[in-house]
């Protein structure tokens, strides 16, 4: 089969000054994609700011025969991610892909966590996901093509300890993803996520040396290039490190019909076996299949 290329295409990377992003700008730069490169520069918590780190990966593309332009703005800011749109359209005129990467970390224990520092990660990661997607949605449209890859994590999926901000965050990302996918399909834009394990800034305190060597970002990056391709799916959580990639879905039981009346918590707990049996159990691709088993259920199927 064919190399996987984007000549011609354009590609929007945020949180791309380092690690996991810096990895899937290159990437796709040597695919042929023209790339902005955005990256706030901040510190890890979000604090600070500089475009230094965006321009150093704009050179590394330049110097690979690509082409780049860096862009400093917060994910946050509505003016900000105006103006890294602007910035793709005046020079290329088109935006084909949104790879929504940016992100930060105030990680504490719920009980210690202020609410401050919970809407701030919150609004980085859910919001800067929403407003950068928003931004490039109507050109997608018009295009009839876009590829948006957005950024969940297993703390979200799963849940991690002292990352209730962050997994909060993650797995609004999901929701969101979920109906865009619907949304997009019309105007074949296909909207997946990564689910990265690597060795970057925001994990280099949590494990071992000898471990972070093991989980390089390039080893995460094949997937999200392949989720930017043409020849992506939709709707898709992609699980990726150290070589591994797998898929994570949210399953749903066949569950099963107590009747409408005389219902009472003690059907609910002495049916629990049944509730929770794993056998016929599906992963759905829109909320109305969940309606349509309800009802099935209910005439007797």
């Amino acid at each position: 089969m064919a190399d996987i290329r984007f000549d011609g295409k354009v590609a929007i990377v945020t949180g791309a000054g380092g690690g996991l992003g810096r990895q899937h700008a290159l990437e796709l730069a040597r695919r042929g994609a023209k790339v902005v490169v955005n990256d706030l520069g901040g510190s890890m918590d979000g604090s600070g700011g500089s475009s230094e780190a965006a321009m150093k990966v704009v050179e590394e593309i330049k110097a690979l025969g690509g082409e780049a332009i860096a862009n400093g703005s917060s994910v946050t800011d509505d003016a900000g991610v105006e103006l890294m749109v602007k910035q793709a359209m005046d020079a290329w005129g088109r935006i084909d892909i949104l790879i929504a990467n940016a992100g930060v970390l105030r990680d504490k224990s719920f009980s210690k966590m202020s609410i401050d520092d919970f809407e701030f990660v919150l609004n980085v990661h859910l919001m800067g996901t929403v407003k950068t997607a928003k931004a490039v949605w109507e050109i997608m449209k018009t295009q009839n093509f876009g590829r948006i890859v957005v950024t969940t994590s297993s703390s979200g999926l799963y849940g991690n300890f002292g990352q209730s901000n962050y997994g909060a965050a993650k797995l609004g990302i999901i929701g969101f993803m979920n109906t865009l996918k619907l949304e997009g399909q019309k105007n074949n834009i296909h909207v997946n996520a990564i689910s990265p394990v690597a060795a970057t800034r925001m994990t280099e305190g949590l494990m071992p040396p000898e471990v972070l060597e093991k989980l390089k970002p390039e080893y995460v990056t094949p997937a999200v290039v392949f989720l930017a391709s043409d020849e992506a799916p939709t709707g898709a959580i992609v699980t990726a490190g150290a070589g591994v990639f797998a898929l994570s879905r949210i399953i749903e039981t066949e569950g099963v019909y107590l009747g409408e009346g005389g219902l009472s918590v003690e059907e609910v707990r002495d049916n629990w076996d049944k509730i929770t049996d794993e056998t016929g159990q599906k992963a759905y691709f829109a909320g109305g299949e969940q309606g349509q088993k309800f009802f099935r259920k209910m005439a007797g199927g």
